[in-house]
């Protein structure tokens, strides 16, 4: 519970107050849930964030949880919280498109594990969200039929930044305090650090993947987007366990959010490679970022000046992984269905095509000694903290409505402090720290050893503090008013 300075995101904590207090009724935030979603792609331009949702269904999960708060036997903390998931789940009863007009022309009928997970904590599933075509991007650029491109809410004239664009979006404009992505290359971090709000990748495996479309089976996982880093606690400790029906995650330990709360950061070492603080980019060279560690180190903890070895080698080995995964794996659908996706989806997957078993052999071989780097490293630090992105969001162009964008510098920008957590397999956490000249978002990337989301979120819970002041997105829709 933090004391704010004027306009604060209503996370959690606000829904389950009105509702124990009785001031709402899960039933009555489903209502208004329903008229804003009408209203936000009515709006000029349409928010894009939600591409598909069912007032009945939205209806239906709403009254069950108000019933449940009246007689006094919620099923967890999520109970009655709005939540959306990327439309890379699958979620009864929508349509499992992945961000294409070719895929899923039937409704689901089977739920993806963290669908199935959201429905027994009782969570309001306000329908699937907005995502760059197939991950292929980071950008949310999506200008097909059934998607369109969802609007940054801190500026409608720029990008959300993604994969998982609609959810970071849906997230920041208020429509819900949670929402769940995924993140191969930056896809839950590059978007919730473009419009200002809490994005946690888990360590590779963590939280099950079963239900969503196995894109790049190496470099993917599962995490949510909040408000608040308090949020991401409470969805991550609701999510992440082991799930039979999906092997990487099995041997993993049991998740704790152990000394998350405590006063201070006493005792902890935050590694930091300070040659990641000058990059030419404007925005990363804010002093903000200097601050921010300042912050941390006031609050106990010590900083220790660490080297990440190879960093050039692990970019473009990450870039070989992902890129030959999703090529294989899409390999029918790009001699079937080429015709039908977007032009960027195109190029990178034929550019992808030009990779060798080789490369991807090698690429291997590199992600073993970047482990073992990180094995080593992590022997002294206990974290390791970057910036989040080196730029802020970029700028939504007339052409970019029609035919999409593509821009592999920008997509190498922002992906630059992204890669090492997917290639592998570390959890990160980014959280926003302030604003750029121009108000746009700015972010800041923790990182930690396998299975160590707890220290995250107890570093990212101090980070929050540092922001003395957050600014309302110009597109915000007070669900609880």
């Amino acid at each position: 519970d933090s004391a704010s300075n004027g306009f604060s995101f209503k996370g959690i904590k606000d829904y389950l107050d009105c509702y124990r207090s009785g001031k709402l009724t899960p039933s009555q935030v489903a209502k208004n849930i329903i008229a804003v979603l009408e209203d936000c792609d009515k709006s000029t331009p349409p928010l894009r964030a939600i591409v598909q949702w069912d007032q009945e269904q939205i209806m239906l999960m709403a009254e069950a949880s108000t019933v449940r708060y009246r007689n006094k036997c919620t099923l967890s903390y999520l109970d009655g919280i709005p939540v959306c998931l990327k439309e890379e789940f699958k979620v009864v009863p929508y349509h499992h498109r992945v961000g294409t007009v070719y895929l899923g022309s039937e409704p689901e009928a089977e739920d993806a594990t963290v669908a199935k997970k959201l429905r027994e904590a009782g969570a309001i599933i306000i329908g699937v969200s907005n995502m760059h075509e197939l991950g292929t991007g980071t950008t949310g650029c999506n200008p097909n039929r059934y998607h369109k491109i969802p609007r940054n809410p801190y500026k409608p004239n720029h990008f959300t930044g993604g994969s998982s664009s609609g959810s970071a979006a849906a997230v920041a404009a208020g429509l819900c305090p949670v929402a769940i992505g995924t993140d191969g290359g930056g896809s839950v971090r590059i978007p919730a650090s473009f419009c200002g709000v809490v994005g946690l990748k888990g360590t590779f495996g963590r939280i099950s993947c079963h239900g969503s479309l196995p894109l790049s089976y190496s470099t993917v996982s599962v995490g949510p987007i909040c408000t608040s880093v308090a949020d991401a606690a409470i969805v991550y400790s609701i999510l992440a366990e082991p799930d039979p029906l999906y092997p990487y995650g099995l041997n993993q330990p049991k998740a704790t959010l152990s000394d998350m709360c405590a006063p201070d950061l006493k005792g902890l070492k935050l590694g930091v490679d300070w040659t990641f603080f000058k990059v030419p980019d404007a925005v990363c060279a804010l002093p903000v970022l200097y601050s921010a560690v300042e912050h941390l180190q006031s609050l106990g903890a010590s900083v220790v000046e660490v080297s990440l070895p190879e960093m050039e080698e692990v970019r473009v080995a990450h870039v070989i992984c992902i890129l030959s995964e999703m090529r294989d794996f899409l390999q029918p659908d790009f001699n079937k269905y080429f015709q039908e996706m977007n032009l960027e989806t195109r190029a990178n997957l034929a550019l992808a095509s030009q990779f060798t078993a080789l490369d991807y052999i090698t690429a291997n071989r590199q992600r073993t000694r970047s482990m073992r780097f990180l094995q080593e490293i992590f022997t002294s630090v206990n974290c390791i903290l970057t910036p989040a992105v080196a730029c802020t969001a970029p700028r939504i162009y007339e052409s970019d409505l029609l035919t999409g964008s593509s821009d592999l510098s920008f997509t190498a920008r922002s992906m630059r402090f992204m890669q090492l957590g997917n290639f592998t397999g570390i959890p990160a956490l980014v959280v926003p720290i302030g604003y750029s000249t121009a108000g746009l978002p700015v972010s800041f990337q923790v990182m930690a050893k396998w299975w160590d989301e707890a220290v995250l979120l107890r570093i990212g819970l101090k980070l929050e503090q540092f922001r003395y002041q957050t600014k309302k997105p110009s597109i915000y829709y007070d669900i609880l008013a």
